[in-house]
C-alpha cells in the first residue's frame, strides 16, 4: 500500500482515487473495557481500583496486561480477514495514556498494545480507526465514558477539553506516517446538552491534529450518541478530509423491542426512517457518512432458554435488513463488536473457560438485577423500580414535557431512573463481589484466567459472521 485513504465527496478513496468501502467491527471491551462485554459491574476505572485493593496493585496490573495481550492476537487478525472484512475501529480509554493526577504527561506504555494490534491488522491488510471512546471527565452520560456518573462533566470543565486536545496531539504525532491507520475518530458519542460546545471542540481538535497530521481522515461523531447533526450548521466547511459518524442501532435488535422483528414492510420502513434521519444533515451537504456502530444483541440459552433460537433468528433478520440499506448506499460500517463474553460479539469467550466458570453465578446475578445498561432485561427487577418511576411521574414531574431532560428522547424518564439507581448505585455495591473472585490467585492462575479471552478459547457466532461475510463480498464484487 502506497497511500493514505482520503475523503472525496461522499466517498472514501485510495491514492489512485478508487473507492474504498470500509466493512468491519469495533474492537470494544479491550483498551476500553465495558461491563456487558467483559463481565464486570460498573465502569472500568472502578473495577481496576477494586481489583487492586483485593489482590494488590502488582498482581492487578499483571492480570490486566495479560488480558490486553490475549484479547487480540494474530489468530484474531487472521480470522477477521478470512471473513472478507477490512477495517477495525479500536476503542481506547484516555487513562492508558495519562493519569488524572498527572495530566498531560504521556504514559508511553499506553502505545504498547495499541501499536501491536495496529501492526497485526496491517500485516493482514486490515485498516484501523483509532476511536477515543473515553475522554477525561466523561464526554457522555453513559458507562462507556468511564466516568462513573450520569453527568457528562467533560463539557463543563475546560481542563478536560484541553487534555483531550493534548491527547490527540500525541496520537497524531505517533501515527502521522502510518498508512494502515485509516483515520481518527476523535470522540465517541458526545452528549453536549447545549449542542454548540461539541462544534467548538471539533474546531479545536481539527486544528490541533492538522498542525501535525494533514493526511488522516477525521471521523466526527454526531451529538447525542452519534445521532444528531442538526445543530452543526456549516461547521463542516472548517474541517478538511472529514467523514461523519452515525451510530445506527435499531430498537428491534434489543430485548426491550416493541415486537419481535419479522421484516414486515412497516418494520423495514422504521429501520430506514431512523437511518435516514441520522444522515440527513450530511445528505443535504453532499458529505461522506460512516456508520461507526450498529448491530443487535443476542439471546443466550442460560437466560432465554428455549426462546433463544427464535430470538436470534429475528435479530439476524434485523442485521440483514440493515445491511440491505447500507449496501444500496455503499456505506462504510463498523459493527459493534468483535469479541465479548457472549452477548453481541462475532466471537465470544467459551463458558468452559476459567474466567466464565469463575464468574458463572455472579454473571447470572448481574443479569437478573439488570445491573448493566446495554440490552438489559429488567423483567425480574421491574416490580421493584416501577413504583419509583410512578411516584416521580405522578408527584414530581406530572407534565410529560418536564420529563424531557437531556439526552431525551434517547433517555426517557424510566431510562434515567435505571441508569442512576441500577447501573450506577447497584453496580457500585457489586464491585467488591466481582473482585473477590480473584482473591488468593497466583500469577499463574491469573494468567490462566486471562487466557480465557484468547481466540482459541472463544466460540464463533456463525450466524452473524455468515451474514457479514456475504454482505462484505457483495459490496466488494459490486465495487
Amino acid at each position: 500500500m502506497s497511500s493514505f485513504l482520503r475523503v472525496e465527496g461522499t466517498k472514501l478513496v485510495d491514492g489512485d482515487g478508487l473507492e474504498v468501502i470500509l466493512r468491519g467491527a469495533g474492537l470494544g471491551g479491550w483498551m476500553n473495557m465495558e461491563n456487558f462485554a467483559c463481565g464486570y459491574p460498573g465502569c472500568e476505572h472502578q473495577i481496576r481500583q477494586e481489583l487492586a485493593k483485593v489482590i494488590g496493585k502488582e498482581k492487578s496490573e499483571f492480570f490486566f496486561n495479560k488480558f490486553l495481550q490475549y484479547f487480540f492476537e494474530e489468530d484474531d487478525a487472521k480470522f477477521f480477514k478470512s471473513l472478507g472484512l477490512n477495517c477495525i475501529r479500536i476503542a481506547v480509554n484516555y487513562r492508558h495514556f495519562e493519569d488524572d493526577m498527572n495530566p498531560k504527561v504521556l504514559k508511553k506504555e499506553g502505545f504498547k498494545h495499541l501499536d501491536r494490534v495496529i501492526d497485526l491488522c496491517a500485516k493482514y491488510g486490515i485498516y484501523t480507526i483509532i476511536d477515543c471512546h473515553t475522554a477525561p471527565g466523561g464526554q457522555n452520560t453513559d458507562w462507556h465514558s468511564d466516568a462513573g456518573t450520569h453527568i457528562a462533566n467533560f463539557w463543563i470543565h475546560k481542563d478536560f477539553q484541553d487534555r483531550l486536545v493534548w491527547l490527540w496531539e500525541q496520537f497524531a504525532e505517533h501515527y502521522k506516517d502510518n498508512k494502515w491507520v485509516a483515520g481518527y475518530n476523535p470522540m465517541n458519542e458526545p452528549t453536549d446538552s447545549e449542542h454548540t460546545r461539541v462544534v467548538a471542540l471539533y474546531d479545536r481538535l481539527h486544528d490541533a491534529i492538522r498542525k501535525i497530521d494533514k493526511n488522516h481522515v477525521l471521523f466526527w461523531d454526531g451529538n447525542t450518541f452519534a445521532s444528531d447533526f442538526s445543530k452543526f450548521g456549516d461547521a463542516h466547511k472548517n474541517w478538511t478530509n472529514s467523514a461523519y459518524g452515525i451510530h445506527d442501532y435499531s430498537g428491534y435488535g434489543f430485548p426491550a423491542a416493541r415486537e419481535l422483528y419479522s421484516g414486515t414492510d412497516e418494520q423495514r420502513r422504521r429501520l430506514r426512517r431512523s437511518y435516514e434521519k441520522k444522515r440527513q444533515w450530511m445528505n443535504e451537504r453532499g458529505l461522506c457518512v460512516w456508520n461507526g456502530e450498529w448491530g443487535p444483541v443476542y439471546a443466550r440459552t442460560e437466560y432465554e432458554g428455549d426462546l433463544t433460537p427464535q430470538i436470534n433468528e429475528s435479530r439476524y433478520l434485523v442485521l440483514k435488513d440493515q445491511l440491505a440499506i447500507y449496501n444500496k448506499d455503499r456505506l462504510s460500517w463498523s459493527i459493534w463488536l468483535y469479541k465479548d463474553i457472549g452477548f453481541q460479539g462475532m466471537v465470544y469467550v467459551s463458558r468452559e473457560t476459567p474466567y466464565m466458570k469463575l464468574l458463572k453465578d455472579f454473571l447470572a446475578k448481574k443479569h437478573r438485577l439488570a445491573a448493566d445498561a446495554w440490552g438489559a432485561d429488567d423483567t425480574y427487577v421491574r416490580p421493584v423500580y416501577q413504583p419509583l418511576i410512578d411516584f416521580i411521574t405522578k408527584e414530581v414531574v406530572p407534565s410529560e414535557e418536564q420529563q424531557h431532560l437531556y439526552p431525551w428522547p434517547v433517555w426517557k424518564l424510566p431510562d434515567r431512573v435505571a441508569r442512576i439507581s441500577r447501573n450506577i448505585l447497584v453496580s457500585e455495591f457489586l464491585l467488591n463481589e466481582w473482585a473477590e473472585h480473584f482473591r488468593g490467585k497466583s500469577e499463574a492462575e491469573l494468567d490462566e484466567i486471562a487466557q480465557s479471552f484468547k481466540f482459541a478459547n472463544c466460540l464463533k457466532r456463525d450466524g452473524l459472521n455468515k451474514v457479514l461475510t456475504e454482505n462484505a463480498r457483495m459490496v466488494a464484487e459490486s465495487a
